[in-house]
């Protein structure tokens, strides 16, 4: 096995030295640091490119749950705390690396006597309690490919990609908390599982005690399972390209796409990451707000800082329950260094006023990062003087579900260039991001166009699940042998990038990204509505909001303000309890005809300035043929309609 657990990262100020060599040399550079984990077999070939599927560190075996607790428990570290958990009503559990090691073991255990095996897959559904990196890092001991479903869905949402997924287990659990209630998530994964025929047994983790019902020989209680499992299971050693995880989000169709990540890669790719961008040393406290549903949380609340040896804190609730000091008194109660959050929760914490801040002692933080969206150059500004107290500098990082990792941003330990507020800053070592035209020419300085990546590198996606050609068609075909991010970007003089957000449509509430198709089909499903489109609009916490645009079927004819009313809030709670809360649209408009081009494709700039009530604009580079005049004539139409 080669082992090198303490590889030094290089001396400071070596940015260009590093950056220039990780592109001229990729596969000598990404040895190097694959070199810095524990293998149990060294690869035989740093990377199998064929066009556009890329197999990383092929022949080399490895396993994600061996990286992440095994070699720190056998080591000085095995006393350190990996997590300080925090569940909302005020419990908290600080576990060690022995003592995860352990819980690890015991949940393998209880999975492989239910007859999981490598190469199974199971789906997990449960709120932000440690059983949930547990079960991540069993299924990966045992090389079960598993899915996390963010707790917020719904259970048609959950059903779906158990579904696609083909999974033999759920993992759920009684509950979670949520802004001072038990929310029902035994309940919601109960009617997914009607929904879900290859899903045989479902295992629940007690974690609030409300009554739950348990189905004879289907259901199993965690604590009963754990209770007779062996304290050991030997790591499988996994070929590098096996599936670690699968992740589904959201897409301008329908469908989520699974998302499929590599172990090998990235493994690799999370852990010299988050040494890079986050310069976490061996007695911090790092705190991602994530909730670990989403790609954030997989890869920096459970796979980059365990396979560091960091301690980390996880937090079950609201950010603002009791109130808008809950994160504040974490900080303060932990000594956390490193806090890497959302610009949504930013800004709702810069609109209820610095006197929250002021109630703790913020002075242990030492680096502040941003995640999720672009964030503007005020938030960024305030959260630099206020939370950071204008000493702390800020990592204001780029990526994607897809990248398995952060692309851009600072890179304090490697060098910490000038901050430029509102800037993901620099690409890491190893990325080539270009910023291109429609037709894929590099536009100049300045110039906003579409983000692409010209080199593969060990975190990205290695294909989307059961699906290679919508692969291709949604990253690869319209530039050949370049990613496309799918993002809106600008590159200064300097070379620093500035993100713009998404070119297709999708809408990004509080950080979750919603497909409009999948938002117009739950839209569509109920029984009043024949056509629907939705568009974001800009919101000063959430960083969008959702309006959507219906057009009713005949027979339903609301004429009063009060049946207008009452047919919008209908519509808006069945959204609601189709796709989850966060998909609730926060204006709901009944309107006659929806304006499309002449291929059909609805005009979304067009309801955007009419949602916002602002003027058209520049409408010359819409596209389909649809001329000024027809725009402008429909543009007035929809005025009168809402």
């Amino acid at each position: 096995m080669t082992s090198s657990n303490n590889t030094t990262y290089w001396p400071k100020n070596r940015y260009l030295e590093v950056y220039n060599r990780s592109i001229d040399d990729p596969e000598g550079f990404w040895a190097d640091e694959a070199r810095k984990l524990d293998w149990f077999k060294t690869w035989d070939k740093v990377l199998e490119w064929k066009e556009p599927f890329a197999k990383w560190f092929v022949g080399g075996e490895l396993n994600a749950s061996y990286l992440c607790v095994d070699r720190h428990a056998k080591s000085e570290r095995r006393n350190k705390v990996a997590y300080y958990f925090e569940g909302e009503p005020g419990d908290t559990r600080a576990i060690t690396y022995a003592q995860l090691y352990r819980e690890v073991n015991k949940c393998a255990s209880a999975l492989k006597k239910l007859g999981l095996t490598k190469g199974d897959k199971i789906g997990i559904y449960l709120p932000m309690i440690p059983e949930l990196p547990i079960i991540m890092l069993a299924c990966a001991r045992l090389g079960v490919t598993f899915t996390a479903v963010f707790s917020g869905f719904t259970a048609q949402a959950v059903a779906d990609r158990l579904n696609d997924l083909e999974a033999k287990i759920l993992v759920t659990a009684d509950g979670g908390w949520r802004r001072g209630s038990p929310f029902p998530l035994k309940k919601v994964a109960d009617e997914a599982m009607k929904l879900a025929p290859t899903v045989k047994k479902q295992i629940v983790v007690k974690r609030t005690g409300v009554d739950v019902e348990m189905a004879d020989g289907r259901d199993l209680w965690w604590h009963d399972l754990i209770k007779d499992a062996d304290d050991y299971v030997a790591p499988e050693s996994l070929e590098a390209s096996h599936p670690l995880y699968i992740l589904y989000t959201s897409g301008t169709t329908g469908k989520p796409k699974g998302v499929v990540h590599s172990t090998g890669g990235y493994m690799v790719y999370a852990n010299s990451t988050y040494k890079w961008v986050f310069n976490v040393d061996q007695n911090d406290v790092f705190w991602c707000t994530a909730d670990i549903g989403w790609v954030t949380g997989h890869t920096y609340i459970v796979f980059a800082p365990l396979c560091a040896g960091s301690t980390s804190v996880m937090y079950e609730g609201a950010p603002n329950f009791p109130d808008l000091g809950r994160w504040w008194d974490i900080i303060e109660k932990y000594g956390v260094n490193v806090l890497y959050t959302s610009p949504t929760a930013i800004r709702m914490f810069r609109q209820a006023g610095e006197e929250w801040l002021e109630k703790s002692d913020l002075s242990s933080l030492k680096l502040l990062g941003s995640v999720g969206e672009p964030i503007n150059p005020d938030t960024w500004l305030w959260y630099y003087d206020h939370v950071g107290k204008g000493r702390c500098p800020i990592v204001d990082t780029w990526w994607q579900t897809e990248t398995g990792g952060i692309l851009i941003s600072s890179a304090p330990a490697i060098q910490m260039p000038p901050l430029k507020p509102g800037s993901a800053s620099l690409p890491l070592p190893g990325v080539a991001p270009q910023v291109v035209n429609e037709n894929g020419e590099p536009v100049p300085a300045g110039e906003r166009g579409l983000l692409i990546l010209k080199k593969p590198y060990p975190g990205m996606l290695m294909t989307l699940y059961k699906d290679p050609e919508r692969f291709k068609e949604a990253y690869w075909n319209r530039f050949p042998g370049n990613y496309l991010t799918g993002d809106y970007s600008i590159q200064d003089e300097d070379g620093y990038f500035w993100l713009l957000g998404r070119a297709d449509e999708v809408i990004k509430v509080a950080g979750h990204r919603l497909g409009t198709l999948e938002l117009e089909n739950a839209a569509i499903s109920y029984e009043a509505v024949a056509e629907a489109a939705a568009i974001a609009k800009p919101d000063e916490v959430k960083g969008e909001s959702i309006t959507i645009f219906v057009i009713l079927r005949e027979g339903y004819h609301p004429s009063t303000p009060e049946e207008i009313a009452s047919m919008e809030g209908a519509i808006k709670k069945h959204i609601r309890d189709t796709m989850g809360p966060i998909a609730t649209p926060e204006r709901v408009f009944l309107v006659k005809k929806l304006p499309k081009t002449r291929s059909g494709k609805i005009m979304r700039r067009l309801l955007k300035a009419v949602a916002m009530e602002a003027p058209l604009g520049d409408a010359t580079t819409l596209e389909d043929g649809a001329s000024l005049a027809e725009v402008q004539a429909a543009y007035e139409e929809l005025k009168g309609q809402v």
